[in-house]
């Protein structure tokens, strides 16, 4: 028999990942975009036109599963409010399968990507598990008792907006709240303590940068630490010390077997996850304990896509 397919849509706050996954889990027909500053129409047209894209290599497909960086009600397939993107009170699932012509089922990013994780990746066998996916902001996920945890409402796991610092930064975005650990600790909280690292040290290779307008990513600071550079590895050292601290009280909270650390931000690996680990340590209760493994996702950047895909494969019954 032949595997059965679905398409997996993974739209983060500035890129979108795509592909077509089989119950095997294996992936086909990979596409991204990438966008800033669209409005609603812009944006749907965006998650349209690369679901044709796929379709047109891929025509069997059966389903499409949407993860998407907003609270969703599951039950109705609504996205009720994105800090991120023009999607608020949005009727997503029923809008999307009419323009596509497909079954479309749709959850927050960072559950799907856990979701991914837990049955097949880096959080496989944990009772309870906490993931951050450090992108554009910071997405949460919990793993309690065995199932994806979604609260009353179905709007738990948003941990990026866990107040840090009363008297903080502003939130990005629609955001009410400051201080928000997703303003310490995230791909643009990466860029924000690298500029003003180049700009306290003008002659550093951080420094030439901002000097010369280059825009500063997360994704080029893990870049240039990875290649050696001081000032880089810096600005991550301090960023995963913020990171644990947060991971800390996590852990003090709901007590997981793992922590697993995803999104763009991820791709700095051990040289923000080892002073992450550190902080950590230094903070779980008891005094003294052994925390949780922290470790990035088995899946890197794929996570939710897959995830994505996992709940349309749920949802045509594949494993029937």
């Amino acid at each position: 028999m032949p595997p059965r397919r679905v398409i997996g849509i993974d739209a983060g706050g500035t890129k979108l990942l795509g592909g077509v996954v089989d119950d095997q889990l294996v992936v086909h027909n990979r596409v991204r975009r990438y966008w800033r500053g669209a409005d609603r129409a812009e944006t749907l047209d965006v998650f349209v036109e690369a679901v044709a894209e796929i379709r047109a290599a891929a025509p069997d497909v059966e389903a499409v599963g949407f993860g998407i960086p907003a609270l969703v009600d599951r039950e109705r397939a609504v996205s009720v409010w994105s800090n991120h993107l023009p999607i608020d009170d949005v009727q997503f699932g029923s809008l999307m399968s009419e323009r596509i012509g497909l079954p479309v089922w749709v959850d927050n990013d960072t559950n799907v990507a856990l979701l991914a994780e837990h049955r097949h990746g880096a959080a496989r066998g944990a009772n309870d598990a906490v993931m951050l996916a450090l992108g554009t902001g910071i997405g949460g996920g919990l793993i309690l008792g065995g199932r994806l945890h979604r609260g009353a409402h179905g709007f738990a796991g948003e941990l990026g907006h866990m107040t840090i610092d009363l008297h903080g930064e502003d939130c990005p975005g629609d955001c009410p709240g400051r201080g928000c650990f997703e303003t310490i600790v995230s791909g643009r909280a990466i860029a924000v303590a690298a500029e003003r690292a180049g700009r306290a040290s003008p002659d550093s290779p951080l420094g030439r940068l901002v000097e010369d307008g280059r825009e500063i990513s997360g994704g080029l600071v893990a870049e240039m630490a990875h290649d050696g550079d001081e000032g880089a590895q810096a600005v991550l050292a301090g960023v995963g010390e913020r990171l644990g601290v947060g991971i800390a009280g996590l852990v003090n909270a709901l007590d997981p077997d793992v922590v697993v650390i995803g999104g763009g931000a991820g791709a700095a690996a051990d040289l923000l996850l080892d002073p992450a680990r550190a902080a950590a340590a230094a903070r779980v209760l008891p005094p003294g304990r052994e925390p949780p493994s922290i470790v990035p996702t088995r899946f890197g950047d794929e996570s939710a896509m897959l995830g994505a895909a996992l709940l349309a494969l749920d949802g045509v019954g594949a494993w029937a």
